[in-house]
């Protein structure tokens, strides 16, 4: 059985896009987004500097689409339901998981995500916040040391990878007092808290944006950030999508759902490498292969025929 997913904040670095341009349609199809949304994605996916694609409400949208752009690439027909057992993404990758399980259209998606990331940003500077990984460690004992200092796991990643999210002075209370068994407390470069309540703020705009849709039931199982269950109404899933900006990522209960439903393999969607990373150590025994750039492809093309729901 195949997974199929996406990446979230941080996977991008400056100039990702530029091969996929090469690509025919590619370039129209984002110049089409970026009018939409009123956000230059070909500029930010070719030229900018690291610094312009962090800013969150780039970053986002840059993701989904590029997401986005990468799977239409695999499945020119848009139909995934023949060869895709799952799909998920991991925080702003799971709009672009709601596309692909045909929920939500391409289109649709990327004006949810500008909003997502408008108002995460705007949410991110009311307060000093920010995010640290934890390197080494037991949940059993991170978590709450976490919970004595008041910060929150943001992300629960599988394999003992945990990312907390709090205040500055938080975060440097952390690191001054690391649990037991963390070698390092690295501090991540991104705007803000995500995924706790200082995200609370942009939950009401999202509310808004998703209660304008029309969403479908999904055409392939998807699985959600906020517990690892498989969602089976559309409308359940847009719920589940604007309440994840204010709780935690829980992708080691996502990979622990791909597992127990017999996943052979996954293929992360560009700009692939961080999922694919975690299901190496989380996932033994399952292939997995990173979309980086469109050289890649072929090779996706292949684990899919070889993995897909209607192989031998």
């Amino acid at each position: 059985m195949l997974v199929l997913v996406a990446p979230g904040q941080g996977a991008q670095t400056p100039g990702f896009l530029t091969p996929w341009l090469d690509l025919p349609g590619t370039e129209d199809r984002l110049r089409d987004w970026s009018a939409a949304i009123g956000l230059d994605l070909v500029h930010y996916g070719t030229k900018a500097d690291a610094d312009e694609i962090r800013d969150t409400a780039v970053a986002q949208p840059l993701l989904v689409a590029a997401a986005l752009l990468s799977a239409r690439q695999l499945f020119p027909a848009g139909d995934l339901t023949s060869a895709v057992g799952a799909v998920a993404g991991h925080s702003v990758g799971e709009i672009a998981a709601v596309a692909l399980a045909g929920v939500v259209s391409d289109d649709a998606a990327m004006g949810l995500v500008r909003t997502r990331g408008m108002a995460m940003a705007d949410a991110a500077a009311v307060t000093e916040t920010g995010m640290s990984a934890l390197l080494g460690g037991d949940p059993e004992t991170t978590l709450p040391h976490l919970a004595k200092l008041g910060l929150t796991p943001a992300n629960v990643n599988g394999g003992g990878q945990i990312v907390a999210a709090g205040t500055l002075e938080q975060l440097a209370a952390l690191e001054a007092d690391k649990p037991e068994g963390v070698r390092r407390v690295v501090a991540l470069k991104v705007a803000g808290a995500f995924h706790t309540r200082h995200m609370s703020p942009a939950v009401e705009r999202l509310e808004a944006a998703a209660a304008a849709l029309d969403p479908a039931d999904p055409v392939v199982p998807y699985v959600s950030n906020k517990d690892g269950e498989t969602v089976a109404t559309g409308l359940e899933i847009l719920t589940r999508l604007v309440g994840q900006v204010a709780n935690p990522v829980r992708w080691d209960l996502c990979m622990e759902t791909f597992t127990h439903r017999g996943a052979t393999a996954l293929v992360e969607l560009c700009p692939g490498g961080t999922l694919t990373g975690l299901a190496k150590r989380a996932m033994p025994g399952v292939k997995t292969l990173a979309l980086k750039t469109p050289d890649d492809l072929d090779a996706a093309r292949a684990l899919i025929a070889e993995h897909s729901s209607t192989a031998e």
